[in-house]
């Protein structure tokens, strides 16, 4: 059962993708209703799916792979319905809605791992930090989008080639401050996050407490340079758009070397 709601829920993004891709075409300012129903309704079975792997697990359900990958699509999918229409950025759900499906298309194709209860009380504080540091991670994400966008968008001024969709998508300053508030949203949870985690007990996690702080210290470093805006939105998009790659391999990685 729980493997069909998951199914159900990426089958609705994919949907979701499907339904922006149509409303490009058919020369669309905003993405239509039928998006916005789709979409919520995959964050529906999301949120159902989590919940009942949150009881089973007796905890935050962020232990495996399979669970930090469905976590993770659905801060995606939370970040882009608060701020999809708060940005001008509902058509971004072209680029949102692939990534998710993507996500849970991958964990759908790995064995779902049987969860125990665990032996010991859970820190709260060390979920709080799991939790809020993979939503942070959904920010990132959605900056990683908006940072891919833009740079769509230039190349096709660049080569003159102005596609029907290019008068449809937000433009270019849109973009750029989108990506640059969405890097500072994620690097103020993820600084809550590891806050949370450092104070209540992840300290003796070796590799999680490095590899956090790398990622921490990474996006700070985003946070300077997009705030000094001594970069062009180009360059910034190409920093945002490496940076979540770095970060999508660093969480595998990590999961790797934990399971083993």
């Amino acid at each position: 059962m729980e493997r069909i709601t998951l199914a159900i829920s990426t089958l609705c993004f994919l949907a979701g993708f499907a339904l922006s891709v149509h409303a490009l075409r058919a020369r669309a300012r905003s993405s239509t209703p039928a998006v916005l129903w789709v979409t919520l309704a995959g964050f529906a079975f999301q949120t159902l799916w989590l919940s009942e792997r949150g009881q089973q697990a007796g905890r935050c359900p962020l232990t495996t792979l399979f669970d930090v990958l469905v976590f993770l699509g659905w801060s995606v999918a939370l970040l882009y319905l608060l701020a999809g229409a708060t940005y001008r950025l509902s058509l971004l759900g072209v680029f949102s809605s692939p990534l998710v499906f993507l996500l849970q298309g991958v964990a759908l194709l790995m064995p779902m791992p049987v969860l125990s209860r665990p032996m010991v009380h859970v820190n709260p504080w060390l979920e709080l930090h799991a939790a809020v540091s993979v939503v942070a991670y959904g920010a990132f994400a959605l900056a990683g989008i908006a940072g891919v966008t833009l740079l769509v968008q230039e190349r096709q001024l660049k080569t003159r080639k102005l596609r029907s969709f290019f008068y449809h998508f937000p433009s270019i300053h849109e973009l750029a401050a989108a990506n640059r508030r969405l890097v500072y949203i994620g690097f103020v949870l993820l600084t809550v996050g590891l806050l949370a985690g450092i104070s209540r007990g992840m300290a003796h996690l070796g590799l999680l407490r490095v590899v956090s702080l790398g990622v921490w210290l990474l996006y700070g470093f985003l946070c300077v340079t997009l705030g000094s805006k001594r970069i062009s939105p180009q360059r910034a998009a190409w920093l945002t758009a490496g940076a979540f790659v770095v970060l999508l391999l660093t969480v595998w990685a990590v999961q790797i070397a934990s399971n083993g």
